[in-house]
């Protein structure tokens, strides 16, 4: 099923990134005071740029290179705070199944942004798309050196945005379901159960 993308907010990776970000905050707050401004700010500084970089990819999408090079910052964030995620399992500051289902949701998240960065055409807007994706990129490079007399720079193009430009993308066939992560400490429902609930709403 295909749902029409208006926002980064409607991207499930971005909804996937932000409920991680935020149990891995719930997580760190048992971390040991000494890990505060080491252990403790990575992870959650690393966790949360991983939306914030999936949203700011989202409005880079009328220049390809932009967009794909954004999802790759947000993809590396990801792996980093599975590195200390590895970091907390090891140090016993987390238990290992705890471990192991964080970083399991966060193979999920990876998986969605390779997918998407795999194929940019699909997601990307206006004359991005309409140069053919990468390749549009080269040629339109060249040409806005030209007017710049050699100055290497970026053209501002197609700056009309419509909901016609709203994607309409069968996300879920990205990946399969996710592993059921927590929100917080005290909740009872996984986020992919939490997810199923909104859509079919």
């Amino acid at each position: 099923m295909s749902d029409r993308i208006f926002s980064h907010r409607d991207l499930i990776v971005y909804q996937k990134s932000f409920a991680a970000g935020k149990r891995i905050f719930e997580l760190s707050k048992t971390f040991p005071r000494e890990e505060l401004y080491s252990l403790t700010d990575q992870i959650r500084r690393s966790a949360r740029s991983v939306s914030a970089n999936l949203a700011e990819a989202w409005r880079k999408r009328r220049y390809v290179k932009h967009f794909c090079s954004t999802l790759n910052t947000a993809e590396a964030e990801a792996a980093e705070t599975q590195v200390w995620l590895d970091y907390a399992s090891a140090h016993g500051y987390l238990d290992q199944q705890t471990a192991d289902a964080a970083n399991a949701f966060y193979d999920e998240i990876l998986k969605m942004i390779v997918a998407m960065i795999a194929a940019p055409e699909k997601w990307c807007v206006g004359n991005a798309v309409k140069r053919g994706g990468r390749e549009g990129d080269k040629e339109s490079g060249r040409e806005g050196d030209k007017e710049r007399g050699g100055r290497s720079g970026v053209k501002e193009e197609d700056t009309d945005y419509s909901v016609d430009q709203a994607p309409m993308i069968d996300q879920h066939a990205l990946l399969s379901l996710s592993p059921p992560l927590l929100v917080s400490l005290s909740d009872d429902v996984s986020l992919s159960s939490k997810g199923e609930d909104q859509r079919d709403a």
